[in-house]
């Protein structure tokens, strides 16, 4: 039964969950989009392939987070989704999906708000990535979200547009 107050990602309740091993893609650039889906455990990153080979992260979705909803009006996906963990991928058909959200305003208002608050993040990223120093970058980046937890640093690097290394000697500074 479905709530009064539906949130959006109520619609995913009953839907089909596929597991992703790490590594794996849940889809690839080009693909035909055809589903939305919900990331209901683990983390997949949204990349795009670059001519250097090095993928650029354009997003990571981690637990209860929508993914590539962006495509939900594309025709194709215009990055690759890749599993950083091992993740539970819930998916609806498109059509299905737009079905619901019409039929549940509440769970419209609700995508809208996790969007703008996407959007909000982004906006906030690219402040960030404009910032010179690794050091200015750290430090706006843990304004932002507070320290990460045990073994996330690594993402955090990614988040930041520097390498692993050079976030790892600015945190050794700090330890210093």
């Amino acid at each position: 039964m479905i709530s009064i107050m539906l949130q959006w990602f109520d619609i995913f309740d009953g839907a089909p969950i596929r597991k992703v091993a790490k590594g794996a893609a849940v889809f690839r650039q080009e693909d035909r989009v055809q589903s939305m889906f919900l990331v209901r455990s683990g983390t997949v990153a949204l990349e795009r392939p670059m001519t250097d080979g090095i993928p650029l992260t354009l997003h990571i979705a981690n637990a209860d987070m929508a993914l590539a909803e962006a495509s939900l009006f594309a025709d194709t996906y215009h990055c690759d989704a890749v599993a950083r963990t091992d993740a539970e991928i819930a998916s609806l058909p498109r059509a299905t999906f737009l079905a619901k959200i019409r039929d549940y305003p509440d769970a419209a208002l609700s995508l809208i708000e996790t969007l703008a608050k996407e959007v909000q993040t982004q906006r906030a990223q690219i402040e960030i990535l404009r910032l010179r120093r690794v050091a200015d970058r750290l430090d706006a980046w843990l304004d932002l979200h507070g320290e990460p937890a045990k073994g996330e640093w690594i993402n955090v690097a990614d988040q930041i547009g520097v390498s692993a290394p050079a976030l790892y000697r600015e945190l050794a500074k700090r330890r210093n």
